[in-house]
């Protein structure tokens, strides 16, 4: 897999051209940025820019006045590669805050390491009605420490207008939620992307992770995908990397918050 190469697939698919995620949600392209506009449980912001040094301001200022007007918060999702340079400092002395950055991982799911089995005694659940969502949202919350409202009402809206295009499970032991995570199909390109892959913090290390992106990846297979995308955190990074998954760009979210939310 040549890295240049696919990391321009990625960026022409997944950024530039993208589709919405979610319904509700629209990507609109303005000069040299493309934005997706969702409802507030949605994801806002901007996947893609082609900036220059001379234009870049004028356009941060302007996704600044668009999203405001609109009373939502929204992110832009910076890439290492992306330009100008100095895109980073720019958002920050907009008033963008820098989340963790992450490792944009793709693997080509061929020449994956699909060997790893989940723990005897545990079984994957699908997530498909509501019931499900509440024991994603369950374990998500115990695993990550977060609100998980936000997320089940988005799960809920997909399953309700496409549930053939997300593919999400629950790991239990017995009757008790363990992991979870989420895949999403993306229509009409050779990706698929990998969410979520959260474990109760008792359940580590005893390859519920590997598990899970094995299962997601037989399945993504099935359904004529050719790579797997990951936003990875430096706790997943090595898994993937043994898994066959190459390190592309680094990613970090720039938040912005409209003054009244």
């Amino acid at each position: 897999m040549d890295k240049t190469e696919i990391l321009a697939l990625y960026d022409r698919d997944l950024r530039e051209h993208a589709v919405p995620d979610g319904p509700g949600a629209r990507v609109e392209r303005v000069g040299q940025v493309v934005r997706q506009i969702a409802d507030p449980h949605g994801w806002n912001g901007v996947l893609w820019s082609g900036l220059d040094e001379a234009g870049a301001d004028a356009a941060i200022r302007e996704q600044i006045a668009c999203f405001t007007a609109l009373g939502q918060d929204f992110e832009w999702k910076l890439y290492s590669h992306d330009r100008p340079a100095d895109l980073g400092a720019r958002l920050t002395a907009a008033g963008f805050r820098a989340e963790p950055a992450e490792t944009l991982m793709i693997g080509e799911i061929d020449r994956l390491d699909l060997a790893a089995r989940l723990p005897e005694g545990v079984r994957l659940v699908a997530v498909v009605d509501e019931a499900g969502v509440g024991l994603f949202t369950e374990i998500h919350e115990k695993a990550f420490g977060t609100d998980g409202t936000r997320m089940r009402r988005r799960l809920l809206d997909q399953l309700a207008a496409d549930p053939g295009a997300m593919v999400a499970v629950v790991a239990l032991a017995g009757t008790e939620p363990v992991s979870a995570a989420r895949m999403e199909l993306v229509p009409g390109t050779p990706f698929a992307g990998l969410w979520g892959g959260g474990t109760a913090e008792e359940w580590r290390g005893r390859g519920l992770y590997r598990g899970l992106v094995a299962h997601r990846a037989r399945v993504a297979a099935a359904r004529g995908c050719r790579y797997l995308q990951v936003d990875a955190s430096p706790m997943s990074r090595p898994i993937l990397e043994r898994l066959g998954f190459l390190p592309l760009s680094t990613t970090t979210p720039y938040l912005y918050e409209a003054k009244g939310n």
